[in-house]
């Protein structure tokens, strides 16, 4: 495994497993015991993927050290505000079933992140949070909170995968020592991302997938990936990107398929905030 050093001195791993769109609390935890079993030490879920509880039951089942595994959470909107933030920070762990998280993130740049963002700053001082801090954070929000508040965050989530690479981003977060995760590092399959003749043609002279090439590229620009999938063999094999180095050229080759924008949606858009809000009141209490 490799590792990057977030700007508190904290050590997390480059790569991880993701737990979104996995509803199913028995898959849930199944699948996180599976990974766990594969060598991932690296959970990520949310307070609105609704399985806190099943990554909990992993964590206290898989046989490995707490203090071995970095597991991450995300406070959702409906828990914005300080003292919504506080009490949902105390929710979510009780769920884990831990004392603690490893990372607490802001999932969305919406609402009240201000009041949110000192309880996660008061979470960190307390000693229920190892880092802090943000998910879906444009440039100019980062740069924002980053500035202002009483702390930088250590991280910041986004949309990040070969089709849209987020370079003006990550010139800003480098800026502040802000480190990028990826979300969808395979874009969710979008843009027919598996077929891709490039990084097929470039994974063969490898020996390795379209997946691994994908994953292997963001590694080397430094980038923490959190890869989603179901199937333990997938799993292995998203587990194993270390035994190999993407050649300059074929990092330049893969660089060029940069589209840098969204294939989702964008953050900064009045449509966007709406759509959210629909959210809200969609999934109710997080």
């Amino acid at each position: 495994m490799e590792y990057v050093t977030l700007n508190n001195g904290v050590k997390m791993p480059i790569l991880g497993f993701g737990v979104y769109q996995i509803a199913d609390l028995s898959d849930c935890e199944r699948c996180v015991l599976d990974a766990i079993d594969a060598g991932y030490r690296s959970i990520d879920t949310a307070q609105s993927y609704k399985n806190e509880e099943a990554v909990g039951s992993a964590i206290q089942k898989c046989g490995i050290d707490r203090k071995d595994l970095f597991i991450t959470t995300k406070l959702w909107i409906d828990n914005y505000g300080y003292e919504k933030a506080k009490k949902s920070i105390d929710n979510s762990l009780r769920r884990l079933k831990t004392d603690y998280a490893d990372l607490l993130l802001l999932h969305q740049p919406f609402s009240d992140i201000y009041g949110a963002y000192r309880a996660l700053e008061d979470a960190y001082r307390d000693g229920k949070a190892r880092a802090i801090g943000v998910s879906n954070f444009y440039p100019d929000r980062l740069a924002d909170i980053a500035t202002f508040a009483g702390m930088k965050p250590q991280i910041n989530q986004v949309e990040t995968h070969v089709f849209q690479q987020q370079k003006k981003a990550r010139e800003v977060l480098a800026r502040y020592g802000v480190q990028i995760e990826s979300w969808a590092p395979f874009a969710e399959g979008r843009n027919d991302f598996f077929t891709n003749e490039t990084l097929s043609e470039i994974g063969v002279k490898y020996g390795k997938s379209v997946a691994q090439t994908a994953l292997r590229f963001l590694i080397q620009n430094g980038i923490v990936v959190i890869p989603k999938t179901t199937r333990k063999e997938r799993m292995a094999e998203n587990f194993d990107v270390f035994d190999f180095t993407l050649s300059h050229d074929d990092m330049d080759t893969i660089e060029k398929l940069d589209k840098a924008e969204s294939l989702f949606f964008r953050h900064d858009t009045p449509e966007t905030v709406e759509m959210f809000a629909r959210f809200v009141k969609e999934r109710g209490e997080c």
